[in-house]
């Protein structure tokens, strides 16, 4: 059981949870600057160390100068770490060199990129990746005789296939988006070999199948582009179909580019039509919010309870990632993701718990949030998520949550409670001690059976209540909710909490997780 692959996903999520995504991004792309430093000193790469290098500085300069002038004129902090990332991806699209028309030319991507987050945003959330609109702008001004630069996509080179790989595992692992881009460079390999072979045969020229393989897989950019910019999350919409979608999308056009006048649709171009699908699914997604009320649920769980000034949709189930711009932030950033308590008839109140007591120090975001007084302002940059219950009520179900893992099922019972289509669902609830069940009354407006986990007695319960003090494992779960192979089964919690059940749950008709490493 511990060796299995779904506890070895789990385990993965639990430590590379401990850095924001965008920290573990910067992270990556620092990684991959390295080895094409250290390949380009031994001739690996077309690109020279002075070129890589030069260009890099040019990127961070010109787009810091243009970030901390948008962050000014719009009277918010400036991140460096969003500014390095964009700066980093650039390095590896555009034309790296030492003369004046190719730093020009970064000079001119790095801009533009920047100014699009400025200028190009809707509600927090971008509508195109800065990436890409600063590769496609370079590539625009490149058609001048007296600038250079432009997209080269160098980065599509074997002796950095490895590399981008193990990067990009890790990033799209932690931001949990491998299925989306495996699909979308599906998509670009198959489109991308038939094009070739048409090419060829309308030539009469023929490749070997492993030269042309080779040439797509490894020589290609499809890798990069992928891991490192549609994965954006900022660009995303917030369901999965609706991402893989996109996905399609762009590995299509990416795979099969279309000449537009002087230039040609490739990569960034593509993304960029995508990101534009994209807006079009998530453009009600991000909304700007007031704390109206803050209070201790447990002695260690808080409720915020916001008020959304516009229109927004969710489903029971989905999650918002809340900004909270401070200084001196830590590793996790300034943004997170919070499970939405209320349903969507409480709108326009929307209710968040978090676990504000840990063991460990605080972060420097929950520090800040702890400092958010009533009608302090708030951001919702989006809103995600496919941890939603099935539409037909007549499944019977079963809920498992631990600690703050109650939160979405809160949302869901509660949204199905005033729908009046409650349906067969058990519920299991495992705290640390009967002090930290949050929500016991809406469980019990619910009018669902509830077997509880803690070691002390919750005190008084409603009939269709049960208890246990011994630890949750598959066999108690097994004894404790007959029928388990005939339920779908959802789990809310720790990724340890969720590995341990993992071989009881595999009996029930599907489940599905929603592991997350804290916050």
């Amino acid at each position: 059981m511990t060796g299995s692959p779904r506890a070895w996903y789990l385990r993965a999520m639990r430590l590379l949870g401990r850095a924001s995504m965008y920290r573990l991004t910067l992270l990556s792309l620092a990684a991959l600057v390295a080895v094409a430093l250290a390949a380009s000193a031994f001739d690996l790469l077309a690109a020279t160390p002075a070129s890589i290098a030069l260009t890099a500085a040019v990127l961070v300069i010109v787009g810091s100068g243009v970030d901390m002038l948008g962050h000014r004129m719009r009277g918010t902090a400036w991140r460096a770490e969003s500014t390095l990332i964009t700066a980093g991806i650039l390095l590896f699209v555009l034309r790296p060199g030492t003369d004046a028309a190719a730093l020009v030319g970064a000079a001119v991507g790095a801009a533009i990129a920047v100014a699009s987050k400025h200028l190009l945003s809707w509600r927090g959330r971008h509508i195109l990746n800065p990436a890409a609109a600063g590769a496609t702008g370079a590539t625009l001004v490149a058609l001048a005789p007296w600038i250079g630069g432009g997209s080269a996509w160098w980065v599509g080179s074997p002796v950095m296939f490895v590399p981008v790989l193990l990067a990009g595992v890790v990033v799209l692992w932690r931001t949990e988006r491998v299925r989306v881009v495996a699909l979308f460079f599906l998509v670009a390999v198959v489109v991308a070999v038939v094009r070739t072979i048409v090419q060829l045969n309308a030539s009469g020229a023929s490749m070997a199948l492993d030269d042309l393989l080779t040439a797509v897989i490894v020589q290609s950019p499809y890798l990069f582009l992928g891991a490192f910019m549609l994965s954006e999350p900022l660009t995303q919409p917030p369901r999965r179909w609706q991402q893989y979608v996109v996905a399609c999308i762009v590995g299509a056009l990416a795979g099969w580019p279309l000449s537009v006048g002087a230039i040609t649709l490739g990569q960034e171009r593509a993304l960029l039509i995508g990101n534009i699908v994209a807006f079009c699914f998530a453009a009600r997604s991000a909304v700007r919010l007031t704390l109206a009320d803050a209070k201790d649920l447990t002695p260690t769980v808080r409720e915020l309870s916001l008020t959304a000034a516009g229109d927004i949709r969710f489903v029971p189930g989905q999650y918002l990632e809340l900004e909270v711009p401070h200084r001196g932030a830590d590793a996790r950033g300034t943004r997170r993701e919070f499970s939405i308590v209320s349903a969507p008839e409480d709108l326009p109140e929307l209710r968040v718990a978090y676990r504000a007591v840990g063991t460990a120090p605080p972060s420097t975001y929950k520090a800040a949030l702890a400092r958010a007084v009533q009608g302090h302002k708030l951001r919702a940059t989006g809103v995600w998520g496919d941890f939603v219950l099935p539409r037909d009520a007549e499944q019977p179900l079963l809920l498992v949550a631990a600690g703050i893992g109650i939160t979405p099922f809160v949302s869901q019972l509660r949204h199905r409670r005033m729908a009046g289509e409650m349906g067969d669902i058990v519920v299991v609830y495992v705290a640390r001690t009967a002090d930290e069940l949050a929500y016991r009354d809406e469980l019990e407006r619910a009018g669902v059976p509830v077997h509880i986990v803690t070691p002390d007695h919750p005190g008084r319960m409603p009939a269709q209540w049960t208890w246990q003090s011994e630890r949750l494992t598959g066999t108690a779960l097994a004894d404790a909710v007959p029928g388990v192979d005939e339920r779908r089964a959802y789990v809310s919690g720790p990724p340890g909490l969720i590995a341990g059940l993992s071989p009881t749950l595999q009996r029930a008709r599907s489940v599905t997780t929603d592991a997350f490493a804290g916050y």
